[in-house]
């Protein structure tokens, strides 16, 4: 499933093992997509409770699962989202890589059934054929995601093993194999928490045409996020100040 990126230029991403803001609603109104996924304490039961509060406050805003392992997926986030991303960290350590791409699937293929839910009748092999419909169809919202962490001082690049920062020409060489060899329709560079300015975007957007080029890190303002989307990015991802300070985040939306 690929979601349509018309018009999305602001993502709000929002992590369950923090609080969420009081009146979400008038925040989320402001944003185009919500994002939701996180690095620590991250668990299948606060990502449902943050996906249905962020529905219940933004029923027509797109919400899209980025997961950091396996456990926290389960048919109850995946119907409940638009799309689930799994992403492929360039810079980081092969279980971040490769890795994650295997461990979500091979949950999923190892014990479909479990996936029917448990107020269901099993009758042996006829559960296990319709349980593999049900794989299938969850399967359909699951994308890859190109991903690059460049402030390797941060919670994310250390769950990844991202111990090295990419140079310019490395994201340009990343942004084009998530294109043209992985066929990814997502490619992120993430600063995290920090600002990165527009080099490395600039870089990756002169090699993708079918890909959204995603921007995460130090978005604080609406010059940055303008001097981001100029620059090439489809989006800019804005994070801890949906959290931590509302002014802030009201402040990020771009001009229209």
């Amino acid at each position: 499933m690929q979601l349509d990126w018309t018009g999305i230029d602001h993502v709000t991403k929002v992590d369950p093992e923090k609080a969420m803001p009081s009146d979400p609603a008038s925040l989320l109104a402001a944003t185009d997509l919500v994002m939701i996924g996180g690095s620590d304490g991250v668990t299948e039961k606060n990502t449902i409770e943050t996906i249905e509060a962020v529905r219940d406050a933004a029923p027509d805003v797109p919400i899209f699962q980025e997961p950091y392992n396996a456990d926290q997926v389960t048919k109850e986030t995946v119907d409940a989202v638009d799309v689930l991303s799994v992403p492929a960290v360039y810079n980081g350590d092969m279980k971040h890589f490769v890795g994650k791409h295997v461990s979500m699937y091979a949950q999923l293929a190892s014990k479909p059934s479990s996936m029917m839910g448990t107020s269901l009748p099993v009758v042996g092999s006829v559960i296990e054929s319709k349980a593999e419909g049900v794989v299938a169809d969850l399967t359909e919202k699951i994308v890859g995601e190109g991903y690059v962490i460049q402030h390797t001082d941060s919670a994310a690049a250390r769950t990844a093993g991202a111990t090295e920062p990419f140079t310019t020409e490395e994201v340009a060489g990343a942004a084009l194999a998530t294109e043209t060899f992985y066929g990814f329709p997502i490619f992120y560079v993430e600063y995290s928490g920090t600002y990165g300015g527009p080099a490395d975007v600039e870089a990756a957007a002169a090699h993708l045409e079918d890909t959204v080029l995603l921007y995460g890190g130090g978005i604080d303002s609406r010059e940055k996020a303008e001097e981001i989307l100029d620059a090439g990015a489809d989006a800019v991802v804005v994070g801890d100040c949906f959290h931590d300070d509302r002014e802030k985040f009201t402040e990020t939306i771009p001009r229209r």
